[in-house]
């Protein structure tokens, strides 16, 4: 899976005029599932974003996690991450999981990630959502699971 967490001060998503998900300080978190992606590589991400110490704490280092602060997680899909920009000018996006597939994997991982995070907020898979942040730093992250390696 391929995430970008950007740091905010706050953010929300917007569809067709409705605010559908809105956080005050935390993490945006746009995320990818890609083709050969499984639960696995879900809960590996989560588990990452929720410890990543990309806060400040009280000395100005980045030494806390959206879990040590309380800050809220922004779940948004978005299957151009995949995008393969080599073979020319125009995105290929083959790598990206089949639509049935991604919504199934972002489902889960919205649903672990409110299992276990108080403050979770959404967009909504495959809509034209308009995405608004004020990001704080700024602080962006890019954040890929590869699939885990199998050992016989």
């Amino acid at each position: 899976m391929i995430s970008v967490l950007q740091r905010v001060r706050e953010a929300r998503v917007d569809v067709d005029g409705q605010t559908v998900g809105a956080i005050g300080a935390g993490l945006l978190v746009l995320v990818c599932a890609e083709r050969g992606d499984t639960e696995a590589e879900a809960d590996r991400l989560l588990a990452k974003i929720l410890k990543l110490r990309i806060f400040s704490d009280a000395a100005g280092k980045m030494n806390q996690s959206v879990q040590d602060i309380g800050g809220g997680l922004l779940l948004v899909s978005q299957f151009t991450l995949a995008a393969d920009t080599a073979g020319g000018n125009r995105p290929s996006f083959t790598q990206a999981a089949a639509p049935d597939e991604g919504l199934r994997l972002y489902g889960y991982l919205v649903a672990q990630a409110r299992k276990i995070h108080p403050v979770v907020a959404t967009g909504q898979f495959a809509a034209d959502m308009q995405v608004h942040l004020v990001n704080d730093g700024p602080v962006t992250i890019p954040l890929r699971m590869p699939p885990a390696v199998q050992q016989n």
